[in-house]
């Protein structure tokens, strides 16, 4: 049977509110799909066109593997046919490092970027720790039921965050994928991530949550880097900030629209 092309859009991307308006692109991390951004879309779409796409591997496109060349390349596509060309660009986790991979191959095709639980450059020591952890996650999801484990643990985790039941289930329904995390630590281990966003012009916001401790070590090495960029911090949340404290997370991408972007 032929896979589908993981790069084609059809399905598998999300819009919300005004065409005409500023547009955010939300990548999600992985496990996750489009819809761990829905408390976002919907508080969003009063003011902002709002994009979600799912990356290869992952919901719609679970019929193939997460190669971060693809991902970028929809990326791209999903820019081109869906935004005027200069959206704000949010990453979180794996999302986070194809949108800064993606803003330095494309840096006029972004009028920003705020990367969350990304700022861990997978280099030298980080490097092996990624790619053995890569390999161990690819081993355990050979197992269908540590896979299902997982998976039931994931919607777990997701009915305990304090959003509406309808962004539970919509997050839920959507499904899990253990194994594309397995799939993106090779793909990730090696690529200087902060070179790569020291290559990019436009304004950058390191966004991660006070208990996310991994990634909270780089992240003041990360926002030097950029040629403008600040971090800022969500109190008491981990690495999936987005869902732990939607409304703070959400505000903090409106006021870094307003303070830094528009501005």
């Amino acid at each position: 049977m032929q896979q589908n092309d993981p790069t084609a859009l059809s399905d598998g991307v999300d819009t919300a509110g005004p065409d005409d308006a500023r547009s955010i692109v939300f990548v999600h991390g992985a496990v996750f799909t489009r819809k761990m951004w829905a408390p976002q879309r919907e508080a969003l779409a009063d003011e902002f066109h709002v994009v979600t796409p799912d990356l290869p591997g992952h919901g719609t496109r679970a019929d193939g593997s997460f190669e971060l060349e693809s991902a970028v390349e929809l990326l791209d596509r999903v820019v081109e046919a869906e935004t005027d060309g200069r959206p704000l660009i949010v990453g979180l986790s794996l999302g986070g490092y194809v949108a800064t991979e993606y803003v330095s191959h494309h840096p006029q095709r972004a009028d920003g970027v705020v990367l969350s639980g990304c700022s861990a450059n997978p280099v030298d020591g980080m490097g092996l720790l990624t790619r053995a952890t890569g390999g161990v996650t690819r081993l355990a999801t050979r197992s269908d039921r540590i896979t299902r484990f997982v998976e039931n643990r994931a919607a777990d985790w997701v009915r305990k965050r304090d959003i509406t039941e309808a962004h539970k289930a919509e997050i839920i329904d959507s499904g899990f994928y253990p194994k594309q995390f397995g799939n993106a630590g090779p793909q990730l281990a090696g690529r200087d991530f902060r070179a790569a966003l020291a290559s990019y012009p436009g304004p950058s916001l390191v966004l991660n949550g006070e208990r996310d401790y991994v990634m909270r070590r780089g992240e003041d090495a990360h926002a030097e880097a950029a040629q403008q960029g600040r971090v800022e911090v969500i109190e008491n949340v981990g690495h999936v900030a987005n869902l732990h404290r939607p409304t703070a997370y959400t505000n903090t991408i409106r006021e870094f629209i307003s303070r830094t972007v528009s501005a």
